[in-house]
């Protein structure tokens, strides 16, 4: 039972978080019934990634075993057969399916599609440098987009903007890890497209992006006038503090290997966090 519960990674599902994004940012929109709709939209989403977990575990399980820390994942330890793993990942696809029929038409749409791209992405696609990345940054974007068509909310150009830019930047801040921690194509191929060079000057690139994105984001009119509040820029310190605590882990500390555990464990990151949601909330609910 633990090893079927260290597959599924339950510690990732916080990701889907950004599903009740859009409801965060439209207090018109909350009440019983869209609070409800967003939960099991979030809980499709969790039994979808799940699934595509377990594909991806069972996909990399020969890779993982030369790796210092994948190598003790359940399938690669073969602590969890090849087809109890497929079995269980089934199931997860069914539970998502049942939760996504109580939901818009265009959920299931966005849903399937993200299963599609990270199935694609399991078999094919995460061995193709930048192609890689820029996949698990849409992946979020499209967690966004799902969680607003779950309550029928059209979502920001900005939200959608700083999401992907977000998801970017974690995300090659786990391939700088993948290098230092000296891994190779052998590991896995796209790795043959990056150096530490190139992926620093990602990293600042994207940040930069970012970081002006959401600036402009806090001070643009049309979000002044959605929110009725022209004080969104006090939320940026907790935006600017928190990734760069998160560059001071990947470039100092070298240990951005995983964005979750990073993201549950480091108390400067979940301030940072908390913080922001709590200004914010308090700057468009009160």
């Amino acid at each position: 039972m633990s090893a079927l519960i260290r597959l599924i990674r339950p510690k990732h599902w916080v990701k889907n978080a950004f599903v009740g994004a859009p409801l965060f940012f439209t207090p018109d929109a909350v009440n019983a019934a869209n609070v409800t709709a967003v939960a099991l939209g979030i809980l499709a989403f969790c039994a979808a990634a799940s699934a595509v977990y377990i594909l991806n575990d069972w996909c990399d399980r020969e890779a993982d075993r030369l790796h210092p820390a994948k190598r003790t994942r359940p399938i690669a330890s073969r602590a969890v057969s090849g087809r109890a793993a497929l079995g269980l990942a089934v199931a997860l696809l069914a539970i998502a399916a049942a939760a996504a029929t109580r939901l818009p038409e265009l959920f299931g749409l966005l849903l399937a599609v993200y299963l599609l791209l990270n199935v694609a992405y399991s078999l094919r696609l995460k061995h193709v440098s930048l192609l890689d990345v820029m996949i698990v940054a849409l992946g979020f974007v499209l967690r966004v987009e799902a969680g607003a068509a779950a309550v029928g909310i059209v979502p920001t150009v900005w939200i959608v903007v700083c999401t992907g830019l977000l998801a970017l930047f974690l995300a090659l801040a786990k391939r700088r890890d993948d290098l230092t921690a000296a891994m190779d194509a052998a590991h896995r191929r796209a790795l043959d497209g990056y150096n530490l060079r190139f992926v620093d000057a990602a990293l600042a690139a994207v940040l930069g992006a970012l970081l002006v994105s959401y600036l402009v984001y806090t001070t643009d009119a049309a979000a002044i006038r959605r929110y009725g509040t022209d004080r969104l820029y006090l939320t940026a310190p907790f935006v600017v503090a928190g990734v760069l605590r998160y560059l001071q882990v990947a470039l100092v500390e070298e240990r951005s290997g995983s964005p979750t555990d990073l993201a549950l464990g480091d108390r400067f990151l979940l301030v940072c966090v908390a913080g922001w949601v709590a200004v914010f909330g308090l700057l468009i609910y009160a």
